[in-house]
């Protein structure tokens, strides 16, 4: 079933000025969910992960209400029909 991500206004430009879009595969975790935005968008990639395929300091991807920081990274289990959030950390003091 599809999955929906919702990116921040920043990176519209570079998802064809999106920030709704549904990957028709079927994930199981964010790991394939995220390859199979990077099929539709590939200058994506660079903007979420490193060089190493972690996701970037301050960049902070949710699956649903759960940060996947504190569910397993990238290997988060995605459910069917689910909506996965894009968002830039926010810091400061």
């Amino acid at each position: 079933m599809p999955v929906t991500f919702r990116i921040p206004n920043y990176l519209a430009g570079l998802a064809g000025n999106n920030t709704s879009i549904t990957v028709t595969a079927s994930p199981t975790n964010v790991q394939e969910a995220l390859q199979a935005l990077w099929k539709l968008y590939p200058s994506l990639r660079d903007r979420i992960v490193d060089e190493q395929n972690e996701v970037r300091q301050h960049i902070n991807i949710f699956v649903g209400n759960e940060a996947i920081r504190f569910t397993g990274g990238l290997q988060t289990s995605v459910p069917d029909g689910a909506e996965l959030l894009i968002v830039p950390a926010v810091s400061g003091g």
